[in-house]
């Protein structure tokens, strides 16, 4: 019975087993009731007839009160030694995060309207709310077109790199598609971090036809460096409508083209450094991918739950004390002839 009334979460008693002692207040309050006519106080004269209409004192009505302070201070004692405590709990989390670099293909190539309204602004909506996906990452941005740029360093601050993110345009890397030296910036950037997971996430839409360093060696790079490579190949099937000339007042001739991609290369440097190739022929499936790497590269909690105990029976001991007291100096003053 007492089980289930106190041992709630916020307040228990740690000797629940005491309180049964409070089954003896009554009955010391009833043995008092039967015995009090011993206890009051009787007067030898020949006739009441004289004081019988005299009202009872103050005193005579209230003698009964230095026993029931004695009662309160009995029931105190009993709560004080079932020793009440508050309990205070939680978990302590500790999360760690994974250092990630993007490294996104630029080229003009990434203006194609097969995707709505182009690649390139699709890819930056979707790694925008990658980014929101990750609040306890570190992450940080490379841009490759002929040449390759870090956008963005490994960072905390995704409010910034989500506004560097939106600068991006093609074309700003030049002519061509290095994806050797994509790949090797980003590695470049991760490692020397001392983190227990470390990153890539490598975009292109086209074969590597420019650039110093070979794609494959990149890849090597980054396994020797335990950096996994997750790599996406963005186009549609067949030809699509992609940028072919660019006018002197900068404005983009299109026509359509065969799309290109080097799936065999950057399915291999996927498998090589433990990560996966993905293809995104349309938007939702570019996103699909995003949601499916953040489902694979979870990051590591640290769980630890705690449980504060307070002991409460100091007041009532005090209580307990302070009313014995009263009892005691009540009874031996002001009833000391009544009681």
């Amino acid at each position: 019975m007492f089980d289930q009334f106190f041992d709630i979460d916020e307040f228990v008693f740690a000797n629940k087993e005491f309180l049964w002692l409070l089954v003896l207040v009554p009955l010391l309050a009833v043995f008092y009731y039967f015995k009090k006519d011993k206890l009051t106080a009787t007067l030898n004269f020949s006739s009441f007839l004289l004081i019988k209409d005299i009202p009872p004192s103050f005193k005579t009505q209230s003698r009964f009160l230095p026993y029931s302070l004695r009662l309160l201070a009995i029931i105190f004692i009993i709560i004080a030694l079932a020793r009440p405590q508050s309990i205070s709990g939680g978990k302590d989390i500790q999360t760690e995060g994974i250092d990630i670099m993007m490294s996104l293909d630029v080229s003009l190539s990434m203006l194609a309207k097969d995707f709505k309204p182009n690649r390139l602004e699709v890819a930056k909506d979707v790694i925008q709310k990658f980014i929101d996906q990750r609040p306890n990452d570190r992450i940080g941005m490379v841009i490759f077109g002929g040449e390759a740029f870090t956008q963005c360093p490994l960072t905390s601050d995704h409010k910034v790199l989500k506004t560097l993110v939106e600068q991006v345009k093609a074309g700003s890397m030049g002519q061509g598609t290095a994806i050797g030296l994509g790949l090797a910036n980003a590695v470049a950037r991760l490692k020397d971090v001392e983190s227990k997971s470390k990153v890539i996430i490598l975009v292109s839409d086209g074969v590597n036809n420019t650039g110093e360093i070979d794609p494959l060696t990149a890849g090597e790079l980054a396994k020797s460096y335990n950096i996994k490579v997750y790599s996406i190949g963005v186009g549609s099937r067949g030809k699509a409508l992609q940028p072919v000339a660019m006018y002197p007042n900068g404005e983009l001739q299109y026509d359509y083209v065969d799309v290109e991609i080097d799936e065999a290369l950057m399915k291999k440097i996927a498998e090589e450094t433990g990560g996966k190739y993905f293809r995104a022929t349309n938007n939702k499936s570019l996103e699909q991918i995003y949601q499916e790497i953040d489902k694979m590269e979870k990051n590591i909690i640290y769980e630890k739950n705690f449980t504060n105990r307070k002991d409460l029976y100091y007041p009532f001991a005090l209580i307990a004390l302070i009313l014995l007291l009263a009892e005691f100096i009540l009874k031996h003053t002001y009833y000391y002839r009544i009681t």
